[in-house]
Parts: structure tokens; C-alpha cells; sequence
């Protein structure tokens, strides 16, 4: 059986995007405004350290149900 809490993750949020990348070249933030095309992980520290270094919020994602929450 599959749970699908194990497919919960946290992306983070700014201004009602969701972080999509950092460019390594430029090092510009690239932002979008689907949650499912987000970066993610499952480090909630490091989802928080990257929050702050580009002024978002970290939220918890599950894809599979599309529910969006905060951390």
C-alpha cells in the first residue's frame, strides 16, 4: 500500500510563487507559479536556510493531493 505522506515535501514560497531555480551562471532566482514545477526537498533545514536567503517561506507540498501548507 502506498502512503502518500512519503510524497510530501517543501518548496518555498514568495509573493504567491514558488521558487523554480537559481541560475548558477547569473545566480538570478527564477520563480513560478505552479507549486508542482518547484524545487524541493525533504531537508526542512535546508528548505528554511534557503527561505531566508531568498525571502520566501518554506511550505509543505504533497503533489499528490495538491494541498500546499506552511512549515
Amino acid at each position: 500500500m502506498v502512503d502518500i505522506r512519503e510524497y510530501t515535501r517543501v518548496i518555498i514560497r514568495k509573493n504567491r510563487l514558488y521558487l523554480r531555480c537559481v541560475e548558477m551562471v547569473s545566480g538570478d532566482v527564477i520563480w513560478d507559479s505552479s507549486p508542482y514545477m518547484a524545487w524541493y526537498t525533504r531537508d526542512a533545514d535546508e528548505a528554511r536556510m534557503l527561505a531566508r536567503r531568498t525571502g520566501g517561506i518554506a511550505m509543505l507540498f504533497n503533489p499528490v493531493v495538491g494541498k500546499v501548507s506552511v512549515l
